[in-house]
């Protein structure tokens, strides 16, 4: 005897809806629960350096950036603050018939950074490889 012949079995059927329900209550008590913290600013503590002075100095190219981002070659000022008038006058600086002169650039702790980069950009499409930064020497 067979008595669910006449029947249809039923599939199971999976609710989703309570599971969406815990699901948003969770993402709600993580949101209210979560702290925001707020960063102010960062402190950076920049590297000061000490040095020897060398013996005999190689050939120096004075660059100085203001903190106006005026820009001076050898102290003399340069006509614009673009970099192909920065290389111009850096092109006019270095002295004939000499080895390729170091470019030290003399950077006011407040002058943009974006002169800093224009200055080095100018050096480089002059063919001025040669690159350094004069630092302050630290207090003692």
């Amino acid at each position: 005897m067979n008595f669910q012949r006449g029947r249809r079995q039923e599939e199971p059927e999976i609710n989703l809806i309570p599971l969406i329900d815990i699901m948003l209550v969770l993402i709600i008590f993580l949101v209210l629960t979560t702290t925001f913290s707020k960063v102010s600013g960062l402190e950076i503590n920049l590297p000061t350096g000490e040095a020897q002075p060398a013996e005999t100095l190689p050939d120096e190219i004075d660059l100085a950036v203001s903190a106006t981002g005026d820009i001076l070659v050898n102290r003399q000022p340069v006509g614009g603050k673009g970099i192909e008038a920065i290389a111009a006058a850096l092109g006019r600086a270095v002295p004939a018939g000499k080895d390729q002169p170091v470019v030290v650039i003399n950077a006011d702790a407040k002058a943009a950074h974006q002169s800093v980069i224009n200055a080095m950009q100018a050096a480089q499409r002059a063919g001025l490889s040669r690159i350094t930064f004069a630092v302050q020497a630290p207090p003692q």
